[in-house]
């Protein structure tokens, strides 16, 4: 099989995160996540401690998915997307892998090996899952739905000029709660089979 990468978009609480997991497992390939956060804190010299000390005075349990490193200033922001581009394009061309958000999909729309994949559910099962799985609130759970989809949204239309879940850049959009995490990454890592097999 050639060398290919896959970017994952996904709607808070559609599970996009555990698919990604499961599918690293079935193609036997490294997948991305929190590492590039990490990453992109070394090379703008923010210490791990500096990034959590900004979660906690946010107070929010799940500030991290919408501000990785706390709230910045445009110019810093700006430093830890270019730094985060950097890693992307630098494990992509290096192997084959999974890369979960960062505008990944918008990095690597020129790969001719790249697959961008955005996962969605209804509402009911984004609330159903953020209760059952991450132990929220039904409370919590709404109000993360919204702000979590938004500052993604807000992020991805910032460095690549269209909504995460836009058609024309996509190469599969599917929803999770037709087939659950588990065969979701089944199916997917078939249609990667197909696609990338020589």
């Amino acid at each position: 099989m050639k060398k290919y990468n896959i970017t994952i978009a996904r709607q808070f609480g559609s599970l996009g995160r555990p698919i990604a997991r499961r599918l690293s497992e079935i193609l036997e390939i490294n997948y991305y996540d929190r590492d590039i956060v990490e990453r992109a804190a070394e090379k703008i010299s923010l210490s791990v401690s500096e990034v959590s000390e900004q979660e906690e005075r946010a107070k929010g349990i799940f500030f991290k998915m919408k501000y990785p490193l706390g709230m910045p200033t445009l110019s810093v922001q700006d430093q830890i997307f270019q730094a985060q581009k950097e890693f992307i394009v630098e494990v992509a061309d290096k192997e084959s892998c999974i890369i979960v958000g960062r505008c990944s999909d918008f990095i690597l729309e020129g790969n001719p090996n790249h697959m961008s994949i955005f996962i969605y559910a209804s509402y009911a099962e984004r609330m159903k899952n953020c209760v059952n799985s991450l132990g929220l609130s039904p409370q919590e759970a709404e109000m993360m739905i919204a702000e979590v989809d938004k500052a993604r949204d807000l992020y991805h239309l910032r460095y690549a000029n269209y909504l995460p879940s836009d058609i024309k850049h996509k190469s599969l959009m599917i929803d999770s709660s037709v087939l659950g995490v588990d065969k979701t990454a089944e199916y997917i890592a078939d249609l990667v089979h197909k696609k990338f097999d020589e």
